[in-house]
């Protein structure tokens, strides 16, 4: 197959819509159910290369959970901790195997951004994870092979039409890449550079130390920023993205989405939110939705009478600002990655308070003193990679 036609572009009236191999090549890919769109395709094979690279730089198996071009979550294959499998709604499931926890790890880091994901799984795709994938409301997946029956159970989905897509993992794409923008051709070179432990070397604050597994996850947080539309900040933590903040025009603003995003993981782990009494047949997306309101500053939207009892048998009480902040200074041991350099330390004062204690980032600003000295009174370690991530 050497191209495919699709219904429409990025939205129903850019037609006509395709995609064809480079110079009459072949298409790696093969569509084993449903009709996979534009954004499918871009969402696909983004998210491919990302769990590709985890895998490779991991030895692990890796997932990724995305949404309009960029990782709503992404993970490698470690267990999960009973609080992490509970949180995550697989706790009913029984044992999973390396590439169901990458993917339950994945979706359930930020459950609201990850509602009609396309999934990509570095490893043939096992009867676990499609039984996650199966309970989920997602639009599709991609991954290098499935089991005759995790195939069976994901081309049951949606009666049919759920978007399966096999690639090539032996493909290897052109070196220049280009794309068409006003009528205009933009070329460049791929974005080859490996991330690996070679780019934390050079640690330029006082404390030194960074362990294998702050290593493992500085070097997730950059391979999660380099299919992340910039700017684009990441938070990791146990071997799993917990906040990404994409496509923001301030870097302080990506620091304060991804930290948000990764205090309500971490709030959501609190007793008060694990034992709230939900009433019986309330869907995974609807206690989803109650639980971000119920951690959040519009508490009142799911506690107001005539509110909480269509969701819950008795009325919660609140989780107050104090309760979330004590809760919040427990979090400790994360890891951040930044695709660019943070020009002011608002940003480490920002990531301290969601528990950051190593970071990587290119360096490169006039005021990066001022950051490493932030960075020192916290006493956090700091590498600088020397690379930019900027992904478009």
């Amino acid at each position: 197959m050497k191209e495919l036609q699709l219904k429409y572009g990025c939205n129903p009236n850019q037609k006509p819509s395709r995609i064809y191999g480079k110079d009459e090549q072949e298409l790696p890919i093969k569509v084993l159910g449903g009709k996979p769109g534009y954004i499918n395709f871009l969402d696909a094979f983004n998210g491919w290369q990302l769990v590709k690279e985890l895998k490779e730089a991991t030895g692990l198996p890796a997932a990724t959970s995305f949404k309009h071009v960029s990782p709503a979550g992404a993970a490698v294959g470690l267990p999960l901790s009973e609080t992490l499998a509970k949180i995550y709604w697989v706790d009913d499931l029984g044992e999973l195997s390396p590439l169901a926890c990458a993917y339950a790890r994945a979706r359930g880091a930020d459950r609201m951004s990850s509602f009609g994901d396309f999934i990509a799984l570095s490893d043939v795709c096992d009867v676990s994870t499609a039984q996650i994938i199966k309970r989920e409301v997602s639009d599709g997946v991609i991954a290098p092979g499935y089991e005759p029956e995790a195939l069976e159970i994901l081309q049951q989905k949606k009666k049919g039409n759920y978007n399966i897509i096999e690639i090539d993992p032996s493909y290897v794409p052109h070196p220049i890449e280009r794309k068409e923008v006003f009528g205009i051709v933009f070329e460049q070179g791929r974005n080859e550079l490996p991330v690996n432990e070679e780019l934390l070397s050079n640690i330029v604050t006082a404390n030194k130390e960074l362990t294998k597994e702050e290593k493992i996850d500085l070097i997730i947080s950059l391979i999660t920023l380099k299919y992340t539309q910039s700017n684009s900040v990441c938070f990791v933590k146990d071997g799993q993205a917990i906040g990404i903040g994409a496509g923001q025009q301030s870097r302080v603003h990506c620091t304060r989405l991804a930290g948000s995003k990764a205090d309500n993981w971490w709030l959501r782990q609190h007793s008060k939110v694990m034992n709230l009494p939900f009433k019986e047949g309330i869907g995974r997306a609807d206690r989803d939705n109650a639980i971000d309101n119920y951690i959040g500053e519009q508490y009142m939207d799911v506690l107001a009478e005539g509110a909480w009892q269509r969701v819950f048998t008795v009325k919660p009480e609140v989780f107050t600002r104090e309760e979330k902040r004590e809760w919040l200074d427990q979090m400790q041991g994360v890891a951040l990655g930044s695709d660019a350099f943070f020009p002011f330390s608002d940003n480490i004062e920002r990531a301290k308070k969601s528990g950051v204690k190593v970071i990587a980032q290119p360096g490169g600003s006039v005021r990066d003193d001022l950051v490493i000295e932030c960075c020192d009174k916290y006493e956090m370690t700091m590498a600088f990679t020397g690379i930019r991530l900027f992904h478009h």
